[in-house]
C-alpha cells in the first residue's frame, strides 16, 4: 500500500536549496539543448558557418539597381552593384543588344538592372554619364537628317548640306582619289 506523504513545512532555508536544485536541472536541460555561445565556440566551426552563409548568396535584388560590368560573356555578365562586395551573375534581357553591352564594358559605363521573379538580375540598359571621347556609329544603313542644314564641322575643315540642293566642302587642303573612274560633271566647270 502506498502512503501519503504528508506535506514537509517549508522553511526559507529549505525552499532556496530547492530552487537551486531546480535552476541547476533546468540550467544544465537548456546547456544540453541550445548551442554553446558564440564566444565559446571553435574557430573551426565559427568559420565553417561563415562559408555556409556565402554558399547561400546575395539576398535577392528589389528594385532598379545600377551596377558596373566586372565580366562579359556571351549569355551573361557578372555585375559589381553599389555597396555589395562580391558581382552577380545577371543575364541580359533579350531585348538589349550584346554589342552594346560589350561597349558598355569597355568604356567603363554603368548598367541598369532589375529583378526577375525571383529576384536574380537582369541588365536591361546601359546608363551613360559623361560625354564620350569618341562616338563610333556602326549599323547596316546610317541616316543623318537635317531639315534645313547638315554641318559636319572638325577645325578648320566643314561640309555643309543645304535643303536648297547646295554642297560646300571647305578646307585648307583638299585631295580626292579614286580606284576607278573619277566624273565631275555640271553645266559649268570653273578651276580658279
Amino acid at each position: 500500500m502506498s502512503q501519503a506523504r504528508s506535506p514537509s513545512p517549508e522553511t526559507p532555508e529549505t525552499a532556496a536549496s530547492e530552487t537551486e536544485a531546480i535552476e541547476t536541472e533546468s540550467g544544465a536541460e537548456l546547456e544540453a539543448f541550445l548551442p554553446a555561445s558564440s564566444q565559446a565556440q571553435a574557430p573551426e566551426q565559427a568559420s565553417m558557418e561563415r562559408m555556409q552563409l556565402a554558399k547561400q548568396g546575395p539576398p535577392p535584388l528589389t528594385g532598379l539597381r545600377t551596377g558596373r560590368l566586372v565580366m562579359v560573356e556571351r549569355r551573361g555578365v557578372e555585375v559589381l552593384f553599389t555597396g555589395e562586395r562580391t558581382a552577380r551573375r545577371a543575364e541580359i534581357e533579350s531585348d538589349v543588344d550584346h554589342d552594346v553591352i560589350q561597349e558598355a564594358f569597355e568604356n567603363g559605363d554603368r548598367v541598369l538592372c532589375e529583378p526577375d521573379e525571383e529576384g536574380n538580375p537582369i541588365v536591361v540598359g546601359v546608363v551613360r554619364s559623361r560625354k564620350p571621347d569618341t562616338l563610333k556609329i556602326s549599323a547596316r544603313k546610317v541616316e543623318i537628317e537635317g531639315d534645313e542644314e547638315l554641318l559636319v564641322r572638325s577645325g578648320k575643315s566643314a561640309l555643309r548640306l543645304r535643303e536648297d540642293g547646295d554642297v560646300e566642302l571647305i578646307g585648307s587642303r583638299i585631295s580626292a582619289a579614286s580606284r576607278g573612274l573619277f566624273r565631275l560633271v555640271g553645266r559649268m566647270l570653273r578651276l580658279n
